[in-house]
């Protein structure tokens, strides 16, 4: 069934939407040349790295029709404003070396939501 809601009703509810400001890291493939292989344990190392720091909301690769990773990466992170968002991006060895180059997008997040279910007995747990 579909929920008609009025412009009021909007105005009321995004004054209690999540208005969270995190940033959005399009990281994607340069035409530098040399072994991406080897810098690729640097960059899951830097990527937990600020996982642990809280910075890390979320990463990975674009897929395509079969699940293969293909062209660019997608990084959340949280971070103050764009300057530091900045200086997370550069600091990952794939940018420094310029294997992949990075664009930046502020994103607020107002909707949505995920589930967790956590089951005691085995310690077992399934987030959707």
């Amino acid at each position: 069934t579909q929920m008609a809601i009025t412009l009021k009703q909007v105005a009321a509810l995004h004054g209690k939407m999540l208005h969270k400001r995190l940033y959005i890291i399009f990281s994607e493939p340069t035409e530098k040349t040399g072994d991406r292989r080897k810098i690729f344990p640097k960059h899951i190392e830097y990527q937990l790295k600020i996982e642990r720091a809280g910075i890390l909301f979320a990463a990975g690769p674009f897929v395509d029709a079969k699940g293969k990773p293909q062209g660019p990466g997608m990084i959340v992170i949280r971070a103050r404003n764009m300057a530091e968002a900045k200086r997370v991006a550069e600091a990952d060895p794939f940018h420094k070396q310029g294997f992949r180059k990075y664009r930046i997008q502020a994103w607020d997040v107002n909707e949505g939501g995920f589930n967790l279910h956590v089951k005691f007995s085995d310690g077992s747990f399934t987030l959707d």
